[in-house]
């Protein structure tokens, strides 16, 4: 249930906004916590988060560390809800063709 994870990674509002700050491109922490209201400390925690839950990865470059989107970091939610879908695809196609069967019956008995 690695999904579990991802959710609850981005179930927390500041952590959603610094994962989609880097879908533009890698930063660092002191860049990500620029204008927002938490501390350096604090996005560092949050990047461990966002880390643990493999949605980000980071590359040490000098003295600092950039942090990026992992690209595969979502395909396990995506699997998940998918699956949603395919259930109501599924349950839709069903419906179809108990309507199609159904008019066919009434077709038969006029």
């Amino acid at each position: 249930m690695a999904y579990a994870e991802v959710i609850t990674a981005l179930a927390d509002p500041t952590r959603r906004q610094i994962f989609e700050a880097l879908r533009e491109q890698p930063q660092s922490v002191g860049a990500l916590a620029e204008g927002r209201p938490v501390s350096r400390p604090a996005v560092s925690q949050h990047l461990k988060v966002l880390e643990s839950a493999r949605l980000v990865s980071v590359e040490p470059r000098g003295n600092r560390r950039l942090y990026s989107i992992r690209r595969d970091g979502l395909d396990d939610l995506r699997q998940y809800l998918d699956s949603f879908w395919s259930d109501a695809l599924s349950a839709y196609g069903a419906e179809i063709a108990r309507r199609m069967k159904k008019k066919q019956e009434y077709t038969r008995r006029k």
